[in-house]
């Protein structure tokens, strides 16, 4: 029986494209690898950015080391699913193009048998074996863990092996073992990111958009979530708009509530709520009272448990 080669994302967020020509000149950065994701963000202006959205470019992002599935390959181009982060659009996983230099194969990943580190900062340094920074990586990215050492915690990589500062992370026995937040850790994680600049379809430290936000403060909390706010809010526990918590889910729909849903956030207590809104804003905390967000209001999901230490 022929040993299952697994596709890996081996840079540090690769941008999950809706076609294969969806890249314009300005996002040459971006499809590269080694990629440059800050020197590609930096150049795009508002109208680069709101047309990530507005043309459809852009589907989502996929952390390094995340497995995808490839269903095809065309001109340098790999049409994937992507199974961490579920989908509707695919039972296989979120379905998008990433270019090929941007994966790589490895029959023998780790990261389902063994101990695990989860970067706990918004951004960490992977170290080669002669500790010098080799990658910035983001928050949530997940690596199996080799050996731990004084100072250092040596993890398998898609090419290789690699080293990271145990201050940049947080080691479990295994994914399964990663530990399930409350309502509050949820609020905590996306505080740190306050006054990070929104990306469409982002879901890295280099940038969220309302429901990659939502999705990695509680993927960063032990629950894996449905992708997209749509999905998102079809899934999850309901909870009455009067008996909201912090760390719940609020989401939003046109024609006041009545629409079609349009956004997520998270809500915050004390009638605020943290989320990232939309380009051209960052992550923010804000008072619903008087304003739009308040009248479009449609429902709210709870994925953090009660028993959460």
């Amino acid at each position: 029986m022929a040993i299952q080669q697994k596709w890996l994302v081996s840079v540090p967020a690769a941008t999950l494209w809706t076609a294969s020509d969806s890249s314009r000149e300005i996002d040459f950065e971006a499809i590269t690898n080694p990629v440059h994701l800050d020197s590609w963000l930096e150049k795009l202006t508002y109208e680069p950015r709101l047309e990530l959205c507005d043309r459809n470019l852009v589907q989502s992002q996929v952390l390094y080391g995340e497995e995808v599935i490839v269903l095809e390959e065309k001109d340098g181009w790999a049409h994937v699913a992507v199974p961490s982060q579920s989908s509707s659009k695919d039972e296989r996983g979120y379905p998008g193009w990433i270019p090929k230099v941007q994966l790589t194969q490895n029959e023998d990943w780790k990261l389902d048998s063994g101990m695990v580190a989860v970067i706990q900062k918004k951004k960490a340094a992977l170290c080669s074996n002669d500790r010098e920074s080799e990658l910035v990586i983001s928050y949530q990215t997940i690596l199996p863990v080799l050996k731990e050492e004084i100072g250092w915690i040596q993890v398998q990589i898609p090419g290789g092996e690699g080293y990271l500062k145990p201050e940049d992370v947080q080691v479990y026995e295994s994914i399964e073992a990663i530990r399930k937040g409350s309502g509050k850790d949820i609020i905590d994680a996306g505080e740190q990111f306050i006054g990070l600049p929104y990306l469409w379809g982002g879901m890295s430290g280099y940038g969220y958009d309302c429901s990659g936000f939502s999705y990695s403060m509680c993927k960063a909390n032990g629950y894996l979530i449905p992708r997209d706010a749509h999905d998102q809010a079809e899934a999850g526990n309901p909870v009455e708009l009067d008996a909201i918590e912090p760390g719940d889910l609020l989401f939003f729909a046109y024609e006041e509530g009545k629409g079609k849903l349009h956004h997520v956030g998270i809500y915050y207590g004390d009638g605020k709520m943290l989320h990232s809104p939309n380009t051209g804003k960052t992550i923010e905390i804000i008072d619903l009272k008087d304003t739009i967000y308040e009248k479009e209001l449609c429902a709210a999901r709870r994925y953090w448990q009660e028993t959460g230490e």
